[in-house]
C-alpha cells in the first residue's frame, strides 16, 4: 500500500532535499509549510539558505505540471503541495487551526480519514506528541534506530595469541589476513592484548594500505607541552599528528581534552614541524541559552565572547611552552594562527592549513559537508564536540553534523575517529559530568 508522508517545516529547514528520502511513496506538503518557509527566505543563516534551496528544487519540479496534482521525484515517489486539508471527522472541533502546526496536523488527519496510510514527519517533539494523541503515526526525521551509545567509537579491544603479541612488540607491525581484519575500519584504533589477559597490551592502529596493525606515533617529548593522560588521548594524538589522516573527528563529554589536544597538535604540526602554512581554529556562533543580542565594538570585539573558549586553551598551551613564543597574539600577527567564526567559510578554498572546528555538534549535516568540501590540497580538518550538548533547536545527539560525519566516513582511509571517555579537566568537572 502506498504511504503518504506529511512533512513539517522544520524537516525542510534541516534538510531541503528531504522530499527525496522517502522512496517510492507520496510526500505531502501543506501550503502552510510553504508560507512558513517564505518567512526564512531572506535570512542569511543556514535556515535561510535551506529555505531558498528547497524553493529552487520545487520550482524546477513545476515544469512537470501542477504541484497540487502531484509531480514525480528522483526517488520514484510523488510530491504533492496542496492547500491545507480540513477535518471532517471526530477531531474537527478539537484543533485550533489558527496555529500553523495544527494546520499541518489537520492535513495529516484529513488524509488519514480518506483511508490513506499516513505518517507525519517532524523534528518538533510536541507536534509528534499531539499527533500521537490524535492517533496519527509520527516520526522524527533522520535515523530512528541509532542511539548515541552505539555510534562508532573508533577503537576496540583486539585479542591475539601470545606469539602474535610478541611478534607485534618486536617487529612493530602485525599483518592481518582479510578474514582477521573483517569488520575493522580503516584507521580504527586497537588495544592489542593476549587472549584472556588484557593486562599485557600494545596500542596500535589498523592500516588499510599495509593490511595490518601499526604502532602509534611515539610522543616522548609531549605535543606543545601536552602529554596524553589516558588510552583514548593517545589514540587522539596519533590521529591528530598523522599526515595520512586528513579528517579527524573527536567526540566526548566535557573535560575530556578534545579542543586542547586538537589545538596542541595543530600548533605542533604548523609551528614546530611546519607541515602546514597556518593553523585555523573556528567554531559555530551558537549561544547556550538566551542570546545577549548585538554586541558593541568592531568585528574582533564582537567575536571575542564566542571565541573565548579557544583563547582559554591557547593561554594554557602557551603557558606550558614558556620561552618558545611570547604569546599566541604574536602568531596571529605573523599570519601563522587565525581564529574566526564559521559564518564566512562558504565559497572559500582552504589549502595547506590545519583546520579545527570546535563544537561541531551544533552544525547540521549540510553545514559539515560545506566545511569539509572547503578543504584544498594539503589541508587537514579536525572536528571536535560533545554530541550530547546540543544548543541548536533542530539537532539532536544522532542527527547533528558531527555524528553524521563520524557515521558516514568511518569506512574511509582518509578519516580517523576517537571517542574520549575519561574526563581530565579536574576532579570536580568529572564528578559534575557524571552526576549532574
Amino acid at each position: 500500500m502506498e504511504k503518504f508522508f506529511v512533512l513539517d517545516t522544520n524537516v525542510l529547514l534541516f534538510d531541503p532535499t528531504a522530499i527525496n528520502r522517502f522512496g517510492k511513496n507520496t510526500v505531502f506538503i501543506p501550503l502552510i509549510v510553504v508560507e512558513e518557509l517564505d518567512r526564512f527566505k531572506k535570512d542569511q543563516s543556514e535556515n535561510g539558505r535551506n529555505a531558498r534551496y528547497f524553493s529552487r528544487i520545487v520550482d524546477d519540479l513545476r515544469s512537470q505540471g501542477p504541484l497540487s496534482k502531484g509531480v514525480s521525484l528522483q526517488s520514484g515517489g510523488r510530491l504533492i503541495i496542496s492547500v491545507d486539508m480540513k477535518l471532517k471527522g471526530k477531531y474537527d472541533n478539537v484543533i485550533d487551526l489558527n496555529i500553523p502546526d495544527n494546520r499541518i496536523l489537520s492535513s495529516a488527519l484529513a488524509l488519514k480519514e480518506t483511508g490513506k496510510k499516513v505518517t507525519l514527519i517532524s523534528k518538533d517533539i510536541n507536534l509528534r506528541l499531539k499527533a500521537d494523541i490524535l492517533e496519527v503515526p509520527a516520526e522524527d526525521y533522520g535515523p530512528t534506530n541509532v542511539t548515541i551509545d552505539n555510534l562508532y567509537t573508533g577503537n576496540r579491544i583486539y585479542e591475539v595469541d601470545i606469539q602474535k603479541l610478541k611478534s607485534f612488540e618486536k617487529e612493530r607491525f602485525l599483518p592481518l589476513s582479510e578474514k582477521e581484519h573483517e569488520g575493522i575500519g580503516p584507521n580504527e584504533y586497537l588495544i592489542v592484548c593476549e587472549k584472556g589477559n588484557d593486562r599485557h597490551r600494545i596500542l596500535g592502529r589498523f592500516s588499510l594500505d599495509k593490511k595490518g596493525i601499526v604502532p602509534l606515533i611515539p610522543i616522548r617529548e609531549g605535543v606543545w607541552g601536552i602529554y596524553p593522560k589516558n588510552t583514548e588521548q593517545q589514540f587522539a594524538f596519533d590521529a591528530l599528528l598523522n599526515d595520512e589522516v586528513k579528517l579527524v573527528t573527536l567526540t566526548g563529554k566535557a573535560g575530556t581534552g578534545k579542543t586542547l589536544l586538537a589545538i596542541a597538535a595543530g600548533l605542533e604540526k604548523t609551528i614546530n614541524e611546519e607541515v602546514f602554512h597556518r593553523l585555523l581554529v573556528s567554531r559555530p556562533v551558537q549561544p547556550m541559552g538566551k542570546d545577549l543580542g548585538y554586541l558593541p565594538g568592531d568585528v574582533n570585539e564582537k567575536l571575542a565572547p564566542w571565541m573565548q573558549p579557544i583563547f582559554d586553551n591557547m593561554d594554557f598551551l602557551f603557558g606550558q611552552q614558556r620561552g618558545l613564543h611570547s604569546s599566541w597574539e604574536e602568531l596571529i600577527n605573523q599570519g601563522l594562527l587565525h581564529v574566526e567564526p564559521l559564518t564566512y567559510i562558504r565559497g572559500r578554498t582552504i589549502p595547506n592549513q590545519y583546520l579545527i572546528i570546535d563544537e561541531a555538534q551544533n552544525l547540521s549535516p549540510h553545514e559539515v559537508k560545506t566545511i569539509v568540501t572547503r578543504a584544498g590540497d594539503g589541508t587537514k580538518i579536525v572536528l571536535t564536540g560533545d554530541c550530547e550538548q546540543i544548543d541548536s533547536p533542530y539537532l539532536d545527539s544522532v542527527n547533528n553534523g558531527l555524528a553524521y560525519c563520524v557515521d558516514c566516513l568511518k569506512g574511509e582511509k582518509l578519516a580517523g575517529h576517537t571517542n574520549l571517555r575519561v574526563g581530565e579537566r579536574s576532579e570536580l568537572s568529572e564528578v559534575a559530568s557524571k552526576l549532574l
